[in-house]
Order: C-alpha cells, then structure tokens, then sequence
C-alpha cells in the first residue's frame, strides 16, 4: 500500500488548552483566533483576504485514531465514525469554516473554530455559498436525536 506525507502549512492558536476547553462545534464559538502560516507559505496566502470565511482543514493531533464508534453529544446512540464529528478517527481530521477577520503578512485572525491550541494547519480553502451549502442536506440520526448526553 503506498503512504502519503500531509505535512503542517502552520499551527492554530486559540485559547483552548483541552479539549475539554474547546466548544464542540467552532461555528458557535464568538472567540477570535489566531492562524500561523509558516512564512514558506506565506505567498499561498495572496488575495485570501477578500474572503469573507474560509474552510480550514487541521489534524488533531491529540485524537486518538483506533476509534470506529463514537457517542455524540447529541444523541444517546452509538454510531460510527464515518457518521459523526467526532476527533477520534483513524485519519483524524478537522474542519472548520471560519469567518476571517482579518489577515496581517502569514497571520490570519479568524472567528469559528473548535480547534485546541497548537493545532497544526493542514490547508486552506476558500468557502463558497454557492458551492460549498447544500441547504436540503440532512443526517438522520440526529433528525431524530433526543438530545441527551448519555450514550447507550
């Protein structure tokens, strides 16, 4: 089987220090936030600034990757991996979409994020409404979720 490389373009600064710190879905947090592009990709950043929010993609490198279910906070129900947000994957990848509030040379400083502190940045993406929204979109199981904490 051939591997890959994904090597950091940066490292994510927010002040989330555990996960336990961390909001389980960035888009509600209102905390600005800080993204470090490493200067030798700093020239990837030109026009980003006429973004208004972005699709940041980061590794969680505190997940654990021998997970294939997962209990959500949402729903008192197991369900896969594949079927859920959760970190704890075997190819532990984050995203977000974030608003961009403002860029200064390879710092970004964005709104969004549930990302802990020292995250490494594996890309960068323009979002697009037009595109990237599916607004008939759905997941079943939390359609019907109960809204419970507790895991059966």
């Amino acid at each position: 089987m051939k591997t890959w490389e994904v090597k950091p373009i940066g490292i994510i600064r927010t002040p989330y220090k555990s996960l336990e710190d961390a909001p389980y879905q960035g888009r509600f947090s209102k905390d600005i936030c800080e993204i470090e592009v490493f200067k030798e990709y700093e020239e990837g950043l030109k026009d980003v600034e006429t973004c208004t929010h972005l699709i940041i993609l980061y590794w969680l490198d505190r997940a654990r990757r021998d997970v294939l279910i997962a209990c959500p906070p949402h729903d008192r129900k197991i369900h896969g991996v594949f079927a859920t947000r959760s970190p704890n994957r075997p190819n532990p990848i984050g995203f977000s979409v974030v608003e961009l509030i403002e860029r200064k040379g390879n710092v970004l400083k964005i709104k969004g994020i549930d990302a802990i502190d020292g995250t490494p940045l594996i890309d960068i993406k323009p979002y697009f409404p037009e595109i990237d929204a599916v607004t008939d979109a759905k997941v079943g199981w939390f359609e019907m979720a109960k809204f419970n904490n507790h895991c059966k």
